[in-house]
């Protein structure tokens, strides 16, 4: 629900842009808090975490772009559902790793909710799915940049946090030198918005960490493609976006397919 809210809160914003780098403004600044008080992670994960940064940069410029043009209700499932699927096929097909009939069930589930979701839209539906997708490339690669980063780091949650730090500082740089005559007077009106977005995709991402110390790590992989589905409900309920009966059923078949992935 965290993570579904905070996007909800970029989709909402006058500036999509603004508020995107707003969000990752404050995560950024909660992890220089918190860093501090956390063992740093191992030399040999740096050079991760730098190329997951740059990733996590073209994720939140896509995320502000896709919404513009994009409802939540489409593109969410889109970039959330299908990047599990990229990081099984990379691994099946580059990495040596062996999918199981679950696993290809899974991937078979998201191909399908993907189709359903993409077939007879308008033109401009079409370019917020392209976008979508790509980001949802973008998800998958920083995904796998993690997933080798965090295993030498020694420091998983001190790692996540460098991570959010890096990708934070550069865009609001930016922000605050190309676009400050517009940045600044909109951060002293929204910046309650931005806070909330930043906590939102911190505290998800820890709470994801800490559940996986605790319960299976597929199990709470796959618990977390829930987001799809809160993300849904708050596009229809809160955003009042018209969620029609095949967006609905196609965003539940990638959030099926992405959970039977994620648990083989």
């Amino acid at each position: 629900m965290l993570h579904a809210s905070w996007n909800a809160i970029v989709k909402s914003a006058g500036d999509k842009l603004l508020t995107t780098i707003m969000v990752a403004a404050s995560a950024s600044a909660l992890s220089a808090v918190l860093l501090p008080f956390l063992t740093a992670p191992a030399p040999a994960s740096w050079p991760y975490a730098a190329a997951s940064a740059v990733f996590q940069i073209a994720y939140f410029l896509l995320v502000a772009r896709t919404y513009q043009i994009s409802d939540m209700s489409q593109a969410y499932p889109l970039m959330r559902g299908t990047a599990p699927l990229i990081v099984a096929l990379v691994s099946e097909f580059q990495m040596g790793d062996v999918l199981s009939p679950t696993a290809w069930a899974g991937v078979v589930g998201i191909c399908l909710g993907i189709f359903s979701m993409a077939v007879g839209n308008r033109v401009n539906d079409r370019k917020g799915i392209y976008l979508a997708l790509l980001n949802a490339l973008v998800i998958a690669g920083y995904t796998l940049i993690d997933g080798a980063g965090v295993r030498r780091s020694g420091a998983p949650a001190a790692y996540t946090l460098w991570v959010f730090l890096l990708t934070g500082v550069p865009l609001t740089l930016w922000a605050a030198s190309a676009r400050r005559y517009a940045f600044f007077p909109y951060f002293r009106r929204y910046w309650r918005l931005g806070l909330a977005g930043g906590v939102g995709t911190t505290a998800s991402y820890g709470l994801a960490l800490w559940a996986m110390t605790v319960a299976p790590v597929a199990v709470v992989a796959a618990l977390r493609e829930t987001s799809i589905l809160f993300g849904i409900i708050i596009a229809g309920l809160v955003l009042r976006e018209h969620v029609s009966p095949r967006r609905l059923i196609s965003a539940c078949i990638i959030a099926c397919g992405a959970a039977i992935l994620r648990l083989a």
